[in-house]
């Protein structure tokens, strides 16, 4: 299996696809006015590859902000194809997802679902998921912009687009990283929320953000940065899934990720992150000591944290020792059916 990395900082597609011959499956990380462009031109160019796309920023060695990257695979079989109304009615679509898992003759040890959504996530993972793990398929994906993705050449709203690969040369596994820990003991019950657009208004009874600044000391324009060292985090089994806010809403929290009545929440604070990255690596290595590639989603907000502190390009070039790593910068990530914030998720291609 091998992995293709084109980009073109100015948008080129042509530039970007240089070198590039015999794609098995194609991923596209385009820009808000270029989009719908490319998504055609990259069809018309390779009609019939399985490919998938969505708006956002990608990465080598370095961060492609406004052009377009180009991910691509080959000695793998792969199919693409995306689920519709997501923000109502995934399931309605959810005979698509089981024809191409078929299709590619998916099973646990060699096949990830890999996707791009518009939205609604928690509950488009839940639902593609019931179909994943009769197989043991893992996913790997995350939130793109502006609220459209594409599959094999047709751009659409409103939902997620998705590609069954496996692997014909070897195994394949996933991964979630974790920078943040637990800050004191701190455990709140989440209410009043609204879960269509993921506010959190009151933990154990009181305003959100009196109790987040009655903590941390912050102003209400100091939230909104503090997040990056300060999350929330939900209890989900022995795992957390991390929740970044997204703005103040009078006394309450606007977040990234949905929050219920009765939640079990979390404070988090950043840990070493560059301890934990070479850790991340380390066990990486261990397992898969033959590699031919890595796919890893980075959260936004991981990105501007590691970009202000100087460190993003030695992420960038300490991932880059494990061989050929490539991926897209998220509005959110995905890790089999969960949906998670300031997260990195990956899939290891043997």
């Amino acid at each position: 299996m091998k992995q293709f990395f084109g980009m073109s900082q100015r948008g080129d597609l042509e530039e970007a696809l240089r070198g590039l011959s015999s794609p098995q499956f194609i991923m596209l990380l385009s820009n808000d006015r270029q989009f719908e462009g490319h998504v055609e031109a990259l069809e018309k160019r390779y009609p019939g590859v399985p490919s998938i796309g969505c708006i956002g920023m990608s990465y080598q060695t370095e961060i492609v902000e406004q052009g377009v990257g180009i991910i691509a695979f080959s000695g793998v079989s792969a199919a693409a194809g995306a689920l519709e109304e997501v923000s109502t009615m995934p399931v309605k679509y959810i005979q698509r997802l089981e024809r191409d898992m078929q299709a590619v003759n998916a099973s646990s040890g060699d096949t990830v679902c890999i996707d791009f959504c518009t939205g609604n996530d928690a509950c488009v993972l839940t639902t593609m998921y019931t179909v994943l793990q009769r197989r043991g398929i893992s996913l790997v994906g995350g939130t793109g912009g502006e609220g459209r993705v594409s599959a094999n050449g047709r751009v659409y709203q409103d939902a997620v687009a998705y590609a069954m690969v496996r692997n014909q040369g070897g195994r394949v596994k996933t991964y979630k990283e974790n920078i943040y820990h637990q800050m004191g003991n701190y455990r709140f019950i989440a209410s009043n929320t609204d879960r269509a657009n993921y506010v959190l208004g009151s933990l154990n009874g009181k305003p959100a953000k009196q109790v987040y600044q009655s903590i941390l000391h912050v102003t209400d324009q100091e939230i909104l940065t503090r997040t990056f060292q300060n999350p929330f985090g939900k209890l989900n089994g022995d795992d957390t899934c991390i929740i970044s806010i997204k703005e103040v809403q009078g006394s309450a929290l606007a977040c990234f990720r949905q929050v219920n009545d009765s939640d079990v929440l979390i404070l988090l604070e950043l840990g070493d992150y560059q301890a934990i990255t070479r850790g991340t690596i380390a066990q990486i290595c261990q397992e898969f000591p033959r590699r031919s590639a890595i796919f890893s989603v980075n959260c936004l907000f991981r990105y501007k944290l590691f970009s202000e502190r100087g460190y993003m390009q030695t992420y960038l070039r300490e991932m880059a020792a494990l061989g050929s790593h490539a991926g897209l910068v998220g509005y959110g990530e995905h890790y089999n059916n969960r949906f998670v914030n300031q997260s990195m998720t990956c899939v290891v291609f043997e």
